[in-house]
């Protein structure tokens, strides 16, 4: 199958982009740009992070529900952004379980907590849970748990094809992390304002009925994924069978606004016919 739609990442207003779509069993469908390079991820380090925070629930490390974070709050509310922490700075707006406070400073708590519970770095611990045994030998993680992930898109659609079929994981792990976590729950989804509800699942944002959103007018309710303020996003669609990832180094703004919706929608159009 070729996809033509990734063409259309040549009139992104960026200097560099690269694209990819990936079925579950790792087949790659189409490709664009360059696959090797390596870009700031932004927010999109988070579903990383998440994945070695269940990766350490897994081993037995850490319990999803044990206290971590602001008094009251669990290793899974700083998951799913519940925590009460700001959004970057380590101050509490609101109990626990109240409101979807997007939070990178819950998400470098929970690093923390990780860090201490597996007695090394939680980038040490990140590479060694997921990076290495996913072959992702281009993917760095150079501070911050939140957003300072660095990959590239032949790495990061070895990880889109592991959300689909997980390997490091159990399954029900996994679909656990794709469920809405409090539901009900409204707040602010970056960029794109106030939604009621604003649904999460664990580290992965869940698309459900949110309007405006980054992914596609067509694409599922059950869609999950992140995007970063880098210009980065990775989405996974259950409905089409395939996630894509596609990678920018201008910052996010109203060009990605216009840009991306149009661009899933695209991928989405040619994964149908």
């Amino acid at each position: 199958m070729s996809l033509q739609s990734l063409a259309l990442i040549a009139n992104w207003p960026v200097p560099t982009a690269a694209a990819a779509v990936v079925r579950a069993d790792g087949t790659v469908l189409g490709t664009r740009g360059p696959g090797q390079h390596r870009f700031a991820l932004a927010s999109v380090t988070k579903p990383l992070a998440a994945y070695a925070a269940l990766v350490a629930y897994e081993e037995g490390a850490i319990e999803l529900d044990e206290p971590a974070g602001p008094p009251g709050s669990t290793v899974r509310h700083l998951l799913a952004h519940t925590s009460g922490l700001a959004f970057d700075e380590h101050r509490v707006t609101s109990a626990p379980g109240e409101r979807r406070l997007y939070s990178n400073a819950g998400f470098e708590v929970l690093g923390d907590h990780i860090a201490k519970a597996a007695e090394m770095p939680f980038a040490e611990y990140l590479r060694e849970a997921v990076l290495e045994p996913l072959g992702m030998t281009a993917t760095t993680l150079d501070g911050s748990p939140a957003k300072d992930g660095v990959s590239t898109v032949e790495d990061l659609v070895r990880f889109a094809a592991e959300l689909q079929a997980p390997r490091l994981l159990d399954p029900r792990t996994v679909a656990e992390a794709m469920t809405v976590q409090y539901p009900g729950t409204k707040g602010v989804l970056p960029g794109y304002g106030h939604q009621n509800p604003n649904d999460w699942g664990l580290g992965f944002e869940i698309r459900d009925s949110k309007s405006p959103h980054w992914t596609g007018s067509s694409s599922s309710p059950r869609t999950f994924g992140h995007f970063g303020q880098s210009g980065t996003f990775l989405w996974v669609d259950p409905a089409a069978g395939a996630a894509c990832v596609a990678l920018t180094d201008r910052s996010f703004g109203p060009w990605a606004v216009e840009a991306w919706t149009p661009f899933t929608d695209a991928v989405l159009a040619d994964l149908s016919s």
